[in-house]
């Protein structure tokens, strides 16, 4: 009878399979979320990329529906003030219509289709998915806008020499309307109000932006007063004097700006409210 060493018979006892170590299956750490500026630019850059292959079509209806407008509205205003508030009405209504109209239909689409969703599983914060959908959005109307502005200083006379307010008035005027866009579109309850609700809000602007103010009714001058655009309208306006109130100009800009900051940080509550639901 053969007799096997005490290591060969330890060795021929031990269980086959690997040894569990606690350590390694104790669960790993998540990665650390995404800092604000970076994920900002990978979600700007992403929309942008997107807007710029799907939304063409649509900038250049924009464009032409503002220029269209100012056609019609040289049969009844002849220059002065009223053909300053419609060349800025229209220029600005670009802006509105991609983002605020195009944006609230966006997120409206998104919240719909459970598109959402992805967004949350993604390490970014709320604001950067909001700032960089706004940012895009708003940075894809400047060559409508400038186009427009241009045409209607033509159109009407009017001086081209401080069109250079359009790098103020867009990216404020955008940031204000975008925001106000998302924030339709993340709290619409359905897809369909989206849309309608974008569309309404488009439609003020082209009223509330390129009629004359001094021909409306009270009541519908202080609806204008809360429209977002309005005071990047004004800002772009008093630029087509002689001599410009440059200190009422920058006091618009800054009430345009102080809006914007408003409204994109409604848009980012909405996105967390929608994001969570």
């Amino acid at each position: 009878m053969s007799t096997l060493p005490a290591e060969a018979l330890t060795a021929t006892t031990a269980p086959a399979g690997p040894v569990r170590d606690d350590t390694a299956a104790a669960a790993a750490p998540l990665a650390p979320r995404a800092r604000l500026l970076p994920a900002l630019g990978a979600v700007y850059r992403a929309q942008l990329s997107r807007a710029r292959v799907a939304r063409i079509p649509l900038l250049f209806v924009a464009t032409f529906q503002s220029i269209g407008i100012m056609i019609l509205m040289r049969g009844v205003v002849d220059g002065g003030e009223e053909a300053r508030s419609v060349v800025a009405g229209s220029a600005v209504l670009v802006v509105a219509f991609v983002a605020l109209n195009l944006l609230a239909q966006y997120f409206g689409q998104l919240r719909a289709g459970g598109g959402l969703d992805h967004y949350a599983t993604l390490p970014v914060p709320p604001a950067a998915v909001v700032l960089g959908a706004a940012g895009a959005y708003a940075s894809f109307t400047v060559p409508g806008t400038v186009a427009t502005a241009v045409a209607g200083s033509v159109l009407f006379g009017l001086p081209l020499g401080h069109l250079w307010i359009l790098a103020a008035v867009v990216p404020l005027s955008g940031a204000a309307l975008a925001g106000l866009g998302a924030a339709l579109g993340l709290l619409a309850p359905r897809q369909e109000l989206a849309t309608l609700l974008g569309q309404l809000g488009m439609s003020a602007a082209l009223l509330l932006g390129v009629l004359p103010a001094d021909r409306m009714p009270a009541p519908i001058t202080w609806a204008r007063d809360l429209l977002p655009s309005t005071y990047g309208v004004e800002a772009l306006a008093r630029t087509f004097d002689r001599h410009p109130d440059w200190t009422a100009v920058f006091l618009d800009l800054a009430v345009c700006g102080a809006v914007g900051v408003a409204s994109l940080a409604v848009a980012t509550w909405a996105y967390r409210r929608a994001a969570v639901r």
